[in-house]
């Protein structure tokens, strides 16, 4: 084969991912190939170098040599006990769509718990050893001190949900200021004029951005907001009830409430049944994340549906991309993404 002809589309030499159009297969199956991995069927090895030999890709070793330094796996590290992990369905959906993102790649996923002071010790000696090449950090309160960790050490990480408005590490979010006062601008459409709100932990961004946009609802109603109609929670099931047990004893002439997660909303209609209040006759319900549990319960709940397993999605492809990324930090720092996806209201009986 003349030189001629080992060129890309670009003109320049051919890239992994121009063999891995060829063939017809993913770039990690392509990685695999070259590798000499067991874990390929005949079948696609052949369609690789028959690729492989049409187009002349050469392997590019310096890159091959960068990549015998890394541990192939990532780390998603959510800083809650594992009793929140497997009672929210939120942390499930980002897993399936971390899962999903890393489906054609060689990356394995290391699932990390990081609830307490000796479980964040633990994590710290762990990371600062380069186990792994780069973390996903899920549900990060303001005062974490994980993140400052991660840039310590210049280990690649991407945050769901900025702890601020000016997030150094890349990140991504759902827009929850949207997402919050599409909620109560729905409840003002229906002629409810006490609404209240259960918000989750205000030292969470993403709380705090839901808190903003129903406050934005209501001022842009010409509503003034009523303090008494707003009470915290902390994302959780037994919060939504304190919650709502604390709103009912201060404004007992309230008749919709905004909860913060859906968790919440289910730990709040079970008060409102408790008290004699139908739902939504006399009380209006909405909720936040649109999971299973709004769709069956009873009435079935109204929710802001934020798109959970495409957010873990999206993270690992910018985590993957900040791991191939061989610039000098500072000039990855200088174009860390912060990245919004757009929320929807998905109406139900509960409204």
């Amino acid at each position: 084969m003349g030189s001629g002809q080992a060129r890309g589309r670009g003109g320049g030499r051919p890239t992994l991912e121009e063999v891995a159009a060829r063939a017809g297969v993913g770039r990690g199956t392509v990685s695999r190939v070259i590798n000499g991995s067991p874990r390929v069927s005949e079948h696609t090895r052949a369609a690789v170098e028959e690729a492989v030999a049409e187009l002349g890709y050469v392997p590019n070793t310096a890159a091959r040599a960068l990549a015998a330094n890394r541990t192939d796996s990532i780390a998603v590290v959510v800083p809650e006990p594992e009793s929140r992990f497997f009672a929210e369905p939120y942390f499930s959906d980002i897993i399936h769509g971390v899962g999903t993102a890393l489906a054609d790649t060689d990356m394995q996923l290391v699932l990390t718990f990081a609830g307490g002071d000796r479980e964040r010790r633990s994590l710290a000696q762990y990371l600062s050893a380069h186990r792994v090449d780069g973390v996903l950090l899920v549900s990060v309160h303001a005062d974490d001190p994980l993140p400052d960790l991660l840039q310590q050490l210049a280990i690649p990480a991407v945050i769901s949900g900025r702890r601020s408005a000016d997030e150094p590490l890349a990140s991504v979010d759902s827009d929850n200021f949207a997402g919050a006062r599409a909620a109560v601008d729905h409840l003002l459409g229906r002629g409810r004029r006490a609404i209240a709100t259960i918000t989750g932990r205000l030292d969470v961004y993403g709380a705090q951005r839901r808190l903003d946009g129903y406050r934005e609802a209501l001022a842009e109603a010409g509503h003034p907001v009523d303090e008494a109609l707003i009470a915290r929670g902390d994302f959780t099931e037994d919060g939504g009830r304190r919650a709502m047990t604390e709103l009912l004893a201060r404004r007992p002439d309230l008749d919709a409430v905004f909860a913060g997660s859906d968790v919440m909303a289910a730990g709040a209609r079970q008060v409102l049944r408790e008290a004699g209040r139908r739902i939504p006759a006399d009380v209006a319900l909405v909720g936040f994340d649109d999971s299973a549990i709004a769709r069956h319960m009873d009435p079935p709940l109204t929710s802001v549906r934020q798109p959970i397993a495409e957010m873990g999605r999206t993270m690992t492809d910018v985590l993957l991309a900040e791991i191939a990324d061989t610039r000098p930090a500072m000039a990855r720092h200088l174009t860390r993404q912060q990245i919004v996806l757009p929320t929807e209201l998905v109406c139900r009986e509960s409204s």
